[in-house]
């Protein structure tokens, strides 16, 4: 078994899934960042997949819930109780009691946040921690040129935040973080339905809804789907069929709300950076970069051109990878030692 020096472990701690990766095996762990608990007796019931699988189907007196919102930490003991089961698969292979590890936060995050961070990771068993901002991972993941003085562009829209970067001589020049994402999306698909059809549906009938037939371009029709949800004046079982257009329609203010802060990104970032930009283009990342018509839109809106990244799920995580390879603290915004 190897024996780990440095930092040993990266995590993408991220609002709907967490990845996990080593220096020599890559992605080791890929779960979505769910935790169901039984509140009766303090007891942790699943995480992950599984837990996941529970979300508005679970008996009286277990939750299923995510421990991260918009891109922070919303609940610290099952955040923390998440970190620890997944620190500990990870470690099983390794001789070593305390890892070291570098874990991604969303580009301004307060200080509050960021220690919350640290302090779940520390607690989970971790013998120091290095922070990364996401934008800075996603892009160096996504392959992009952020060393050169020429600018570059990032646009990451993951489960609770899309973070937008420019980035210049090694450095974020300009930089917005929205809590505004993927789940916003989700939420708004089930806020239409409850509007047009009103039938409730739970979380991930939404995102099934999203993933299946969801659209955010004109020219990208995808069809019809059939929906089973709780009819809200009778309360009985409700089937009805849903389509691709208005999919579109009810994801339209959360995705106004991403181009707007693209948008704003550009219009404060140096006349210089904006030519290599309009030259370069923007690089698109993260889940949501895989709703169909997205890169269309957001080129039409713009007027730049768009292009998603090869691997768009693992830009961030494969961001730190390559920052552990490199042994490079360049990129770190903080570390704790333990």
């Amino acid at each position: 078994m190897p024996v780990l020096q440095g930092i040993s472990i990266g995590i993408d701690l991220g609002t709907a899934n967490t990845i996990v990766c080593t220096k020599e095996k890559g992605i080791v762990i890929r779960e979505p960042s769910v935790v169901a608990y039984d509140a009766r007796d303090d007891r942790i019931v699943a995480i992950g997949e599984e837990a996941k699988k529970m979300i508005g189907k679970t008996p009286r007196g277990i939750t299923a819930t995510r421990p991260l919102r918009d891109g922070v930490i919303a609940d610290f003991s099952l955040t923390l109780a998440m970190m620890k089961t997944f620190i500990k698969k990870v470690m099983r292979s390794y001789i070593i009691a305390r890892p070291r590890v570098i874990v991604c936060i969303p580009y301004g995050i307060n200080e509050i946040e960021k220690r919350a961070v640290e302090n779940a990771a520390v607690e989970a068993g971790a013998s120091g921690v290095a922070l990364v901002e996401e934008p800075v991972a996603a892009a160096i993941g996504a392959g992009l040129p952020i060393k050169q003085s020429k600018g570059s562009m990032i646009v990451d829209i993951g489960g609770g935040t899309t973070e937008v970067a420019v980035f210049s001589s090694g450095g974020i020049a300009v930089s917005k973080s929205l809590r505004v994402a993927g789940d916003a999306c989700d939420a708004s698909i089930a806020e239409y339905i409850r509007k047009k059809f009103n039938v409730a549906i739970g979380e991930n009938t939404a995102e099934e809804i999203k993933k299946e037939i969801g659209s955010v371009h004109e020219s990208t029709n995808l069809g019809m789907l059939e929906v089973r949800g709780r009819n809200l004046a009778t309360g009985l079982p409700s089937v009805f069929n849903i389509y691709s257009a208005e999919i579109n329609e009810a994801m339209s203010e959360p995705i106004g709300a991403i181009i707007d802060v693209i948008k704003g990104t550009l219009e404060i970032t140096p006349p210089e950076l904006c030519a290599d930009i309009y030259e370069n283009g923007i690089m698109l990342a993260g889940g949501g970069s895989l709703v169909p018509g997205m890169a269309m839109l957001l080129q039409s809106k713009t007027g730049l051109t768009v292009t998603i990244a090869k691997q768009p799920l693992d830009c961030v995580v494969d961001g730190i990878s390559k920052i552990m390879s490199s042994n490079s603290y360049k990129y770190v915004l903080t570390e704790v030692k333990k």
